[in-house]
């Protein structure tokens, strides 16, 4: 009796420790841009980093083209977070952001997954330079708790073929992959889309293997 007690001990604490949640490891120090790249290196300038926060734009000039930060690192099956600001006059143009996930680079172009920012456009699954978009978000419950010129937090959950986005907690996005010949790794990146007189602004950006 006294071995079958240890034995089922042995197996819950095992159980226990299985389902025990990674910790999260940090992807921006809050000082520099170690870990982290753009796709085009003519775009270098256009990323900084400003009391503790990635920020890329000013609000003031109008973003020429679409410019990417990129981890030098690739992750596969992980859940990601972080906080966003994005702000800018959309009288002037297209004010709006996303987080590549699963992606790959091509010369001066990057493609991939998308976990889509801004008006219009808020917790949308797009395939950037591949498919386009892939589910237009939920954002029924979204909409009233949305700042949509304050800090917001964002969730990317991938496993497998399953992706899961939240934004401020309220999932907008569930989707399966169907196609196998998608690849399921890639590296993260964080954009600013050309068009109108934008910033955005990126902090506490954690992810969690799984």
């Amino acid at each position: 009796m006294k071995f079958l007690v240890t034995l089922v001990l042995a197996v819950s604490s095992l159980s226990l420790h299985a389902q025990a949640p990674q910790p999260s490891t940090s992807l921006f120090d809050g000082k520099t841009l170690t870990g982290w790249q753009t796709i085009n290196p003519a775009f270098a300038k256009k990323w900084s980093v400003i009391d503790g926060v990635i920020v890329s734009g000013d609000g003031q000039q109008k973003i020429p083209a679409n410019t990417y930060l990129a981890t030098t690192e690739e992750y596969g099956d992980f859940e990601f977070r972080c906080l966003f600001r994005i702000s800018g006059d959309h009288k002037t143009g297209l004010i709006n952001s996303g987080i590549q996930y699963r992606s790959l680079t091509h010369g001066k172009k990057i493609i991939g997954y998308q976990a889509d920012i801004g008006k219009g456009y808020w917790g949308d699954l797009y395939d950037e330079h591949r498919r386009g978009l892939l589910v237009k978000a939920d954002t029924n419950t979204l909409k009233h708790i949305l700042k949509e010129d304050g800090w917001n937090s964002y969730i990317i959950r991938c496993k497998g073929k399953h992706h899961q986005l939240y934004i401020n907690g309220v999932k907008t996005v569930d989707y399966i992959e169907k196609d196998p010949k998608v690849p399921a790794k890639g590296i993260i990146a964080v954009q600013i889309h050309s068009g109108g007189k934008a910033k955005v602004e990126f902090k506490n950006i954690t992810i969690n293997a799984l």
